[in-house]
C-alpha cells in the first residue's frame, strides 16, 4: 500500500510541474496600461496617455495625465520639446504656463483642453519622440501617437 501512495504522489507531481511552469515575466505580473497614448513611469511623476491631438498637418495639442509619486512636494511640468523623422525635422512647443501637479495628485491636461500647442513635422496616425521637462530637473522621454482631432476621446481637443 505504501508503493500506491508514493506512486500516486510521484504522478501528481509529474502532471503538476508542466501545468504550473509556465516560465518567467508572466503577463500579470507586468505593468500594462490599455491606452491609445503613450505611458512612462520612470520619473517622479508618471506620465500616462500621451498623445497629440492634430486637426491639421504640421500642429497638434499635447494631452496628458500626470500622476505625481511625491507625497511631500508638487512638482511642475515647464517644458516639452521633441526630435522627429530620420532627417532631424524638430518639433516646437508654444510657451505656457507651467503646469502644476500637486503631491499625491492628479492632473488631467483634457479637462478642460490643454493650451499646449504643439508645431513641426507631423500629422495623424505619426508617432513622434517627445521629452517632458520636469521642474525638478527630470525629462521623461516619449514616443507619442498624433490621433486626429475628430477621433473618439479626443474629439474637439486641438487648441492649435
Amino acid at each position: 500500500m505504501r508503493l500506491r501512495s508514493l506512486a500516486t504522489a510521484a504522478a501528481v507531481i509529474a502532471l503538476a510541474a508542466p501545468l504550473t511552469s509556465c516560465g518567467f515575466s508572466y503577463a500579470t505580473e507586468r505593468t500594462y496600461t490599455p491606452a491609445g497614448g503613450a505611458n512612462n513611469r520612470e520619473g517622479v511623476v508618471d506620465v500616462l496617455s500621451a498623445v497629440v491631438v492634430s486637426g491639421t498637418k504640421g500642429s497638434g495639442t499635447f494631452i496628458a495625465s500626470f500622476s505625481n509619486n511625491d507625497g511631500a512636494e508638487e512638482q511642475s511640468v515647464t517644458a516639452i520639446s521633441g526630435v522627429s523623422g530620420s532627417d532631424g525635422a524638430t518639433i516646437q512647443a508654444a510657451e505656457f504656463e507651467p503646469v502644476m501637479v500637486p503631491a499625491d495628485g492628479l492632473v488631467n491636461l483634457a479637462e478642460p483642453p490643454a493650451d499646449i500647442v504643439l508645431t513641426g513635422e507631423f500629422t495623424a496616425g505619426d508617432v513622434v519622440p517627445l521629452a517632458v521637462d520636469f521642474g525638478n530637473g527630470e525629462r521623461i522621454p516619449l514616443n507619442v501617437p498624433v490621433v486626429a482631432n475628430d477621433f473618439g476621446y479626443w474629439e474637439g481637443m486641438d487648441a492649435s
